[in-house]
C-alpha cells in the first residue's frame, strides 16, 4: 500500500477517534499493526498527527483558551473558569496524568504498546462505561465554571487510566467526571480542554526523543497526516457533542467491547 494512503488513514483515524470515548492511540497501534506501518519513524508519525487534533480543539475552543488570559477580578472568583482560576483548575486535572506517565512512561512503551493489551483495555473501558451509563446519578454540575479544584484534580486522577493504550484519554475523563457529578456534555467539553495541555506535554517529549529517527523526506506525509487529522477532528468533536445531547456512551461501549473481542479472537 502506498506511503501516502497509509499516512491519511492514520490522520483519519487519529482525528475520528482522539476525542471520542474509543481510544485513539489503541485504534492507531491495531491499524499500524495491521498495515505494517511500525517502528520509530512510525511511533514518530503517531504522535506528530495528535498535534492536528489538538489544533482542532483549540480552534473549536478559541474563546475557552482566550478567557485563561482574563486576570482581571472576575478570573480570581472560583466558580469561574477564567484567569488565575480557569489555569488552576486545567493544572489540577493535568497533574495526576503527567506525574504518573512521566515515571512511567518507558514501561507504558515496552509493555502496553501491543494488540493484545489493547484488546484488553478496549473490553474493560467498554464495560466501565456501561456501568456508569446504568448507575442513577445525580448531575448537579451543568457548566464548566461550576467545577471546583477539588473536582478537577478527581477527575485527574480518573485520566491516570487513559495512560493505559486503548482505554481512551477522553473516555476516562468523561466517566470520572460523570462520577463526580458532571453531565455528558461538561464531562465533554472538559475533557477536550484538559486533552491540549496534557497531549502537548506528552507529544512534545514522544517527538524530541523521535527527532533523530526523521529527515527531510518526512516532511511532506507528516504534513499531509497532519491536515488529515485536523479536519476529521473538527468534525468527529462537533458529531460526537450533537449524540452527547440527545444519547449516551452505550453505543460507544459496545463498539468498544466488540473491537476488543474481534482482536482476540483473531490473535
Amino acid at each position: 500500500m502506498p506511503e501516502l494512503v497509509v499516512v491519511v488513514l492514520l490522520g483519519l483515524l487519529e482525528g475520528l477517534t482522539e476525542f471520542i470515548p474509543v481510544s485513539s492511540t489503541g485504534h492507531l497501534i491495531l491499524l499500524g499493526d495491521l498495515l505494517g506501518f511500525q517502528g520509530e519513524r512510525a511511533g514518530a508519525f503517531d504522535v506528530f498527527i495528535q498535534l492536528g487534533a489538538i489544533l482542532a480543539v483549540v480552534v473549536l475552543y478559541w474563546n475557552r483558551f482566550l478567557s485563561l488570559l482574563d486576570f482581571s477580578q472576575d478570573g480570581d472568583r472560583e466558580e469561574s473558569f477564567r484567569g488565575r482560576s480557569g489555569i488552576m483548575k486545567l493544572a489540577a486535572a493535568c497533574l495526576p496524568a503527567l506525574v504518573l506517565g512521566f515515571l512511567a512512561h518507558r514501561f507504558i512503551k515496552e509493555h502496553l504498546f501491543n494488540s493484545f493489551t489493547v484488546a484488553l483495555a478496549l473490553i474493560v473501558g467498554g464495560v466501565l462505561m456501561l456501568w456508569v451509563e446504568r448507575q442513577k446519578r445525580v448531575a448537579p454540575i451543568v457548566a464548566i465554571e461550576a467545577l471546583t479544584l477539588k473536582t478537577c484534580f478527581a477527575i485527574g486522577m480518573f485520566q491516570c487510566l487513559s495512560l493505559w493504550p486503548g482505554m481512551s484519554r477522553s473516555g476516562s475523563t468523561i466517566v470520572g467526571g460523570m462520577l463526580l457529578g458532571l453531565n455528558r456534555v461538561v464531562a465533554a467539553e472538559f475533557s477536550f480542554l484538559v486533552a491540549v495541555p496534557i497531549m502537548c506535554a506528552a507529544t512534545g517529549y514522544d517527538l524530541l526523543k523521535s527527532l533523530k529517527f526523521l529527515s527531510v523526506a518526512d516532511i511532506v506525509p507528516f504534513g499531509v497526516g497532519f491536515l488529515v487529522a485536523f479536519v476529521s477532528a473538527m468534525l468527529a468533536i462537533s458529531f460526537f457533542m450533537k449524540i452527547l445531547r440527545k444519547f449516551s456512551l452505550v453505543p460507544f461501549a459496545v463498539y468498544r467491547i466488540a473491537l476488543g473481542a474481534i482482536v482476540l479472537a483473531l490473535r
